[in-house]
């Protein structure tokens, strides 16, 4: 099939365009850039995804039939309009518009299923209010003139070469022998997915033909606590970890943010939690999600041969350990249990 990947230089990009190119398709990809990596073997279109008459220009000409959007504006946001604008360029051979919206699309609460209602219009986080909107667009299209479009809300995607300080934070300071910051009680909730699983899960929705007119949320059957992500990070490194517990109160009194600059979790890690139910995806697409210590494992060793640790300035990490006397720190050893057999332990 002719595709097109809006973004296919990045995290999601890059794999997805491997894969597809693997699976014999025709690929183009739209981007800032004049050139790409990819060789003669992908397209290239040059545009700001932003720009919808730019979009409109550059994407109706060709006539794809298979679209993933998977871009998102972060300095300026990418609004349903302007998503809208590239819906509309692509012409009637048109089989799949695949949308990459995301799990904070509901805005907050626990265990969404896919049929819960979204954000509202008015929400205050620019990105959930987004991609919100942009999802009732796309399936308003879809009612009235049965446009093919198909919308994926993950979570936190993990995996190798992930651009965001995440998973690369626990390992410097673990293998820095640091103690690790643990926020609150660590009871907070997190939800993960292997960005190979996401890049599975796109594919297998441009071949299942009940895939179109559907949201699925694409995730780990199982949130993990922030407790049980420290100890995942530790076992996949096979090191030993200091959790330091520290309030959210002290924490933020001295500056600290989930988005940095002052960074004490990973970035943007520590936030309420948003959880889904990922049965709709299993049972509709036959999607199997990776063991996620298996994926972790896998991760680490990537960053142990490709990640160039930054130079690292632990100072406000330690003023927040030395202002809080009565911190609780717990070592515990690499045990070898995946995270299911560490939280069957804690009931």
């Amino acid at each position: 099939m002719k595709v097109l990947v809006i973004g296919g230089t990045q995290f999601i990009g890059k794999p997805l365009v491997q894969a597809l190119v693997k699976a014999g398709h025709d690929v183009t990809i739209m981007h800032r850039k004049r050139t790409h990596k990819y060789g003669k073997k992908v397209g290239n279109l040059v545009c700001d995804r932003n720009d919808a008459e730019a979009v409109s220009n550059a994407i109706a000409p060709h006539r794809f039939e298979v679209v993933f959007d998977n871009v998102y504006d972060w300095e300026r946001g990418t609004t349903a309009n302007q998503v809208e604008a590239a819906v509309r360029s692509v012409g009637d051979r048109l089989t799949r518009y695949v949308f990459m919206s995301s799990v904070a699309a509901y805005g907050d609460g626990l265990n969404h299923h896919e049929a819960d209602a979204l954000a509202p219009d008015d929400h205050p986080d620019a990105y959930v209010r987004n991609k919100a909107m942009t999802e009732r667009m796309l399936f308003r299209l879809y009612h009235r003139s049965k446009t093919p479009v198909v919308t994926l809300r993950p979570p936190y995607i993990y995996g190798p070469e992930n651009p965001f300080y995440r998973e690369q934070f626990f390992w410097d300071r673990l293998r820095a022998n640091r103690g690790v910051i643990l926020p609150g009680d660590g009871r907070r909730l997190m939800q993960f997915v292997y960005i190979k699983d996401l890049v599975a899960a796109m594919l297998r929705v441009i071949d299942e033909p009940t895939a179109v007119g559907q949201a699925f949320n694409i995730a780990n059957p199982r949130p993990v606590t922030q407790e049980e992500l420290l100890t995942a990070f530790a076992t996949a490194a096979k090191k030993k970890i200091n959790m330091v517990r520290l309030p959210r109160r002290l924490i933020f009194q001295h500056g600290g943010h989930p988005m940095g600059p002052l960074l004490y979790f990973g970035y943007y890690y520590d936030i309420p939690a948003i959880t889904e139910v990922v049965a709709k995806a299993q049972r509709t697409l036959g999607w199997k999600p990776t063991d996620f210590s298996k994926g972790l494992a896998e991760t680490y060793r990537w960053y142990l041969r490709n990640h160039k640790r930054p130079k690292l300035d632990f100072s406000f990490e330690d003023k927040l350990i030395s202002s809080a006397p009565d911190a609780q720190s717990e070592e515990f050893a690499f045990s070898g249990l995946g995270v299911s057999e560490l939280a069957a332990r804690r009931r």
